[in-house]
């Protein structure tokens, strides 16, 4: 992997989750948007298809050797050692629901091992973009980018604890894992998807657990926390984007947060 290489994909993660993001926003709060569900009974719309599909343009145009691997259309294999991972709306239940915490997330593998990965929320036009040794970067609009770092100093007991669905713990028999989080820390939302890491990886939350992930929520998301001086790991505390589920912290955070996570069910 030459520099060259990493700066042209650093370069173009946020550029392109900007673009696509973007796209998405013809199509929010449309009273004529039409849902459907996939074999999982996850909802999408035409809004995640397209922008998946304007992604792979831009992808296959630019880096053609490369490979990709998004939520809506099957795997597109490459020679090069990199493959694109995308997921063209996060949280498509809060899109379809006219809430602005759903985002476009778009990473970079090498090896194996995400490199890069931005996250852009298109309802409040901002993101944040990060790679191995260039740091996580947080953006406003047109504004330059600022550094993005994780909040330090916090104790579980002043944290502020953020998911997505609390029902999802149910689906790995874990409800007892969100109960005694939320009975430890000083505050418990569902600013989920990838908003929460993005909350996380500004200081603005400190916690952000995923019962259940696939590879493209986690893809962008790990070079993003660590990048930000965070940690992002799976419930046994290996940190992973392939283990189908997710931490997303401050370090400090991360042992309390394990003793409750590592003995609880896992997923078949």
């Amino acid at each position: 992997m030459s520099s060259a290489e990493l700066e042209d994909r650093f370069q173009a993660v946020r550029d392109f989750a900007v673009r696509a993001g973007r796209g998405t926003l013809r199509y929010f709060q449309s009273s004529t948007l039409q849902v459907d569900r996939k074999s999982d009974e996850s909802p999408v719309t035409v809004a995640d298809r397209e922008a998946e599909q304007q992604l792979r343009g831009w992808i296959a145009e630019r880096f053609p050797q490369d490979g990709v691997l998004g939520e809506e259309f099957p795997e597109t294999p490459g020679t090069s050692g990199y493959r694109w991972i995308v997921d063209p709306i996060d949280g498509t239940k809060s899109f379809i629901a006219g809430v602005p915490l759903f985002g476009t997330m778009v990473a970079v593998e090498h090896d194996g091992q995400a490199i890069i990965g931005a996250v852009y929320i298109p309802g409040l036009d901002e993101g944040i973009y990060a790679g191995r040794g260039k740091g996580a970067w947080h953006f406003r609009g047109e504004a330059a980018p600022t550094p993005a770092r994780v909040a330090e100093h916090v104790s579980l007991g002043d944290a502020i604890f953020v998911t997505s669905e609390i029902k999802t713990f149910d689906r790995r028999q874990a409800r007892g894992v969100y109960e005694s989080l939320e009975r430890s820390v000083f505050v418990t939302r569902t600013w989920g998807d990838c908003y929460g890491y993005l909350l996380v990886a500004t200081g603005r939350a400190h916690l952000m657990i995923d019962p259940v992930m696939n590879v493209w929520d986690a893809a962008a998301i790990q070079p993003i926390m660590e990048e930000a001086g965070g940690v992002f790991t799976d419930w046994q505390g290996t940190p992973t984007i392939h283990s189908g589920e997710g931490i997303g912290t401050v370090p400090a955070l991360l042992d309390e947060i394990l003793q409750r996570t590592r003995n609880a069910p896992r997923l078949n």
